[in-house]
Formats: structure tokens, sequence, C-alpha cells
């Protein structure tokens, strides 16, 4: 392993036939991290969560630095490579998070292999998709203005690495799949593992009215609002996000009542 930014360590490991990059730092039970669209990005978020968590971030085959992934079909075979890359480094059961186009990844490992994740967390998911969604696409500012809700408060995005863009749009493009996926929606109501949904007041990519679908679908789910935060909750508002999240992972069901006050509402 590599010294990565902060505590995070990068490593590898051969998993489907992919070689999957990670990063990881923390101890205590696993936390397993499947990024959005735009790839692995550690955020504030992760940091602090890996106070509690050993946290692994993987960077999903085809995206970022990894090889042009042109073998993976759909979302379900993606699941199934990362279940294997989590097998690979000697993981039995974990905690599972997926962000935005993650979370479906994460929802169809959850439900095909039950005893594995001991707990789901969704981050502004993208599962499900309103019929108007199209890809965030644009310049840096473009891109801030749709993922944060306050874009003025945040640091500039990086501007993106053209081969990379490209070798990332072609493969979402292949695994976007429908807005609403009925093979994916027929599992979510056997689905018993203990599950948070967040999203953000001011999401501006997946609206926080789509909340009511995954609480219709998914009877074992907790809905959570995080106020005043766009799509990238982690990054926008990590106090509150990390808060959630762990108290959440740790109590399950009982999280909802809360044992100290709350930095979700300000």
């Amino acid at each position: 392993m590599t010294q990565a930014r902060g505590a995070f360590r990068e490593g590898h490991v051969e998993a489907g036939g992919f070689r999957i990059r990670y990063m990881s730092a923390g101890e205590g039970p696993a936390l397993v991290h499947l990024h959005g669209a735009g790839g692995l990005r550690l955020t504030p978020g992760h940091d602090l969560l890996s106070r509690h968590f050993q946290v692994i971030a993987f960077e999903m085959p085809g995206f970022g630095t990894s090889r042009e992934n042109t073998r993976t079909q759909n979302q379900a075979e993606l699941a199934a490579a990362m279940a294997a890359a989590a097998a690979g480094l000697g993981l039995e059961t974990y905690n599972l998070m997926g962000t935005s186009f993650g979370a479906r990844t994460a929802l169809y490992l959850a439900a095909r292999l039950p005893e594995r994740v001991s707990a789901l967390v969704l981050e502004a998911p993208a599962a499900i998709r309103p019929a108007s969604a199209r890809p965030p696409a644009g310049t840096p500012q473009e891109m801030a203005r749709l993922m944060y809700g306050h874009p003025e408060r945040m640091p500039p995005l990086p501007t993106p690495d053209a081969a990379i863009q490209g070798q990332q749009a072609r493969l979402l493009e292949r695994l976007r799949g429908p807005d609403r996926d009925p093979e994916l929606e027929a599992l979510l109501p056997g689905l018993a593992t203990p599950t948070l949904v967040l999203f953000g007041t001011l999401d501006r990519l997946m609206p926080s009215e789509l909340g009511r679908i995954y609480k219709e679908l998914m009877p074992n789910s907790h809905l959570v609002l995080v106020y005043d935060a766009g799509h990238s909750i982690s990054t926008e508002r990590p106090e509150a996000f990390a808060e959630v999240v762990a108290d959440f992972l740790n109590r399950h069901e009982a999280f909802v009542i809360s044992r100290v006050e709350t930095v979700i509402h300000p």
C-alpha cells in the first residue's frame, strides 16, 4: 500500500477479473463505500466516518484510473464484482454505503447477498430517477451548481481529465439502465437489511420527494432529510452526514431516538 490523502491508504484487490483500487482508513466495523457517477472522491464525510469504522472506498471497474471496463453490462453485474472485491479483502460481513449512481449497485448487492450486508446506507440515491433526469455534465462551475445547495460556500471542483471522463461516460451510458428498474424494485420489498436513505433538502439532481418511493418499496428503511444540503451531502454537510450515518450503523432502528443534540437541523 502507498500513502494517500490524510489517513487513507491506497490498495488493490483482484476480483471478478478486475484489478480494483480502493482507499481505506480507520479501525472498527467495516464500512464499504460505492461511489457515484463521477468516480471515487474522498470527502470530509469519509474522514469523519473513519474515526468510528474501517472505511473502504472502492473505485469500481472502469472508473478513475482503472482500465476501461468493456465487460460489465449492467449494475447487477457490477454489484457481483464489488461483492467479490469485498470478499477478496477477507470481509465476511460489512456495512455498505452507496452514493448516487452507486446506490443502485449497493441495492443489488444487498438484495442478492443479504447475509453479507449488516446495514445499508443510501446517500442521495439515484437508484430511482425522475423521468426528466439526465446525467450531470458541464464545466466545473456548472457541475458545482448541480452538486451543491450552496456552491458559493464550497471550494472549486477540479477540472476533470478528458480521457477519464470519456471512459466513464461510455461505461455509464451502458450501465445507466431505466429510471425505474423493475428487476431491482421487485427485490426491494423482501430486503430485510436495515437501511438508511439520505436526501439533501436542496438536491437539484435527485429531489428529496423521491424518498417516499424508497419508503413504500422498502418497509425496513428509514428516511432522513439533511437540511441545507445538495446532492453531495458528505461534502457539503459532513458533520451532519457522519453523525446520522454513524449513529444508524451503531444502533440500526434505535438510532431514531437521538441521544444527543443533532446537527441534521441547524
